[in-house]
């Protein structure tokens, strides 16, 4: 059988192209072979590579534990231990800067409302003058003629007798010309004594049974005055709408005096610091002005009165009246309560103001004496306290400690205990500063 010539053609090229197809299949199969090869060589190097690393993984962890050991010898503490330690010295750091930054914060914002205060109290002030006089336990009767004497003490003395019993005063009849002396420590008693001596004097006629009719007229017309002076007190101060028995008692405290202060007109004096403070503060005044002339009412108990002043003033104001406001802020105006407002904390700076001011009030050389060692013996009885001086009158303490004892920190917590000891065991005008001043030296000597 032949094979025609168009078919062997067509089958040598189909052969060569198997050739050709074999060829490539061979080249490539080897370079896979190759890189075969490469990729078991590479893949024993990174066994072996992960060997090594963690070989030197497990030396490095022995390492670090027998470091861990070796410092834990040297140090004398676990790591336990070394971590609470590092942890302790790190809260001790914190808690000094935070306290560091508590004194200067503290201080700034001290400093700020002190500044601020002056001010207010100054406007306060400002927009209240007041006299610096004070109260005095006699009174001075003019009289016509020196004649006027001898008719005053009576055949015997008994009409001057009669006066004085009547009274319960002294009546100084002495070398001052055209003038008799009233002099008696009760204001009212001293006030009916000189109506009825004037009216007396007035009359002419002067004899027991006429001194007697005058004492009790004088008597009778002063109770009654006494709504009359409240009222006008009340007016002064710009409180309205009081009952009539807290007008009566307000009109009584023009005859109650504390250390030479008339009661009344320091009454009337703190209720118009306290309104020009509120003001300046920008809160309603209502509120400080009548707590300002209500909050020494109690003062003018009658004689035998049970319960301190402080007691009635609340009591009294709240039985007539007045709102739980104000008898919340009369309640606290002494400093035994901490403020339940800010009205009542211009009420008691205001009461220490006027009591305080230069002429005010008249203390006796004893008493100053005695509050001067009350404090010093105060602030010598705190432990680690050196030496103690009362200065500037009683107004500043300060306290030299031992530095050995009382640290920086413990200073500021022992000047606030013995500012609080003060307020507690203690009563004053105005306010006392407590300094505390610590001061450590070291020396030594050079050879």
């Amino acid at each position: 059988m032949s094979t025609e010539p168009g078919t062997s053609s067509a089958m040598e090229l189909l052969q060569d192209e198997l050739r050709r197809t074999l060829a490539r299949l061979s080249e490539q199969d080897e370079r896979l072979s190759l890189r075969r090869a490469d990729l078991d060589a590479r893949e024993d190097r990174l066994r072996g590579l992960e060997s090594r690393l963690e070989q030197e993984r497990l030396d490095l962890t022995r390492a670090a534990a027998r470091l861990t050991v070796d410092l834990e010898r040297a140090a004398g503490m676990s790591r336990s231990e070394a971590r609470a330690a590092l942890l302790s010295e790190a809260e001790v750091d914190a808690r000094r800067d935070l306290d560091a930054l508590h004194r200067r914060t503290e201080s700034a914002f001290v400093a700020e409302a002190e500044r601020r205060l002056r001010e207010v109290i100054a406007r306060g002030i400002e927009r209240c003058a007041a006299g610096q006089t004070s109260e005095s336990t006699v009174t001075v009767v003019a009289l016509p003629s020196n004649e006027m004497k001898g008719r005053l003490i009576g055949r015997e003395g008994r009409n001057v007798r009669a006066f004085e019993t009547l009274t319960g005063v002294s009546l100084l009849i002495d070398d001052t010309p055209e003038a008799v002396v009233v002099s008696c420590f009760d204001p009212i008693r001293r006030e009916v004594a000189r109506l009825a001596l004037e009216r007396l004097i007035a009359d002419g006629r002067i004899h027991p049974p006429r001194i007697e009719a005058y004492v009790e007229s004088a008597r009778v017309d002063l109770e009654a005055g006494f709504p009359t002076v409240g009222a006008e007190a009340a007016a002064r101060a710009g409180v309205v709408a009081l009952h009539p028995f807290l007008l009566e008692r307000l009109g009584r405290l023009k005859y109650r005096t504390s250390y030479g202060q008339n009661a009344l007109e320091h009454s009337v004096e703190v209720s118009r610091l306290a309104s020009a403070m509120a003001d300046d503060l920008g809160i309603d005044t209502t509120v400080s002005r009548r707590a300002g002339l209500l909050h020494d009412i109690g003062k003018a108990a009658d004689p035998g009165t049970e319960g301190a002043h402080l007691s009635l003033s609340v009591e009294w104001c709240r039985t007539y009246g007045e709102a739980e406001a104000v008898v919340a802020v009369v309640a606290a105006h002494h400093g035994d309560l901490t403020a339940p407002s800010l009205e009542a904390a211009i009420v008691r700076t205001a009461d220490a103001v006027s009591s305080a001011r230069p002429g005010a009030r008249r203390a006796m050389l004893e008493e100053y004496l005695q509050r001067m060692s009350a404090l010093e013996k105060l602030g010598a009885s705190i432990p680690g306290v050196e030496r103690c001086y009362a200065v500037e009158a009683g107004r500043e303490l300060r306290i030299l400690v031992s530095p050995e004892v009382v640290d920086d920190r413990s200073a500021v917590a022992l000047a606030a205990e013995l500012a609080r000891r003060i307020e507690q065991e203690m009563r004053f005008p105005g306010e006392i500063r407590v300094t505390v001043i610590r001061e450590f030296r070291a020396a030594d000597i050079a050879k």
